[in-house]
């Protein structure tokens, strides 16, 4: 009897302690301070607003961009495609059936080399293409007496027009002087020219106009 009386007055404190604990709960602020201690610390409203966009948000923005910033900024930088003509050092365009022009080149060695050529080649062009030796130093520039020929026929040579100031400059220059010397690059084949003859001098003197200039 006295053990089941002390496990019933056990029972009764039980209960009673449980009551009590029901019927007094906790201050506000313990129970505040309590879950805050438990709880992970939440993100403010505007710290989500600000980092998470609603989809009409986020279309806006795109459409912001577009209409903002020009279109070019987002283009790559290309260089526009061009070429240039191929430079063709010496060549010469064949002539038109019915327009050939007959020039012969006289070696110093002698030996005769007849080539068919069109209207306005001259007879540096013409000789270099074809493999002759004629240096040509600056390039037909008339800045140098390399290209220094002899024509053969004065009837022919009248027909030419006269040498100009720089052509006579570059004559008194060059070996072998003639009163029908001309420089190669200086004579163009015309109508009136066909049929030229022109030696080529056993030697020539590579003397410039910019070896006279002011030093």
């Amino acid at each position: 009897m006295a053990g089941g009386l002390q496990w019933r007055n056990a029972l009764a404190r039980a209960l009673k302690s449980e009551e009590v604990t029901r019927r007094s709960p906790l201050p506000v602020q313990l129970q505040r301070r309590a879950f805050s201690a438990q709880a992970p610390p939440a993100r403010s409203t505007s710290f989500l607003q600000a980092h998470i966009q609603s989809p009409s948000q986020t279309r806006c923005s795109q459409q912001w961009r577009q209409q903002s910033l020009p279109a070019q900024s987002f283009a790559p930088n290309r260089r526009k495609f061009s070429t240039t003509p191929i430079a063709r050092h010496n060549h010469l365009d064949p002539p038109k059936p019915g327009e050939e022009r007959r020039v012969t080149f006289v070696t110093k060695e002698g030996e005769s080399y007849t080539f068919l050529v069109a209207d306005g080649d001259n007879l540096l062009d013409i000789a270099q293409d074809n493999d002759l030796e004629m240096e040509g130093a600056c390039g037909g520039s008339c800045a140098c007496s390399t290209c220094h020929v002899i024509v053969q026929d004065e009837g022919m040579y009248s027909k030419m027009d006269e040498p100009d100031d720089d052509e006579n400059d570059m004559l008194d220059l060059a070996f072998g002087l003639t009163e029908t010397s001309r420089l190669g690059c200086q004579v163009k084949m015309s109508k009136e020219l066909d049929g030229l003859v022109v030696k080529l001098p056993s030697m020539t003197r590579n003397l410039q106009a910019s070896d006279f200039g002011d030093k």
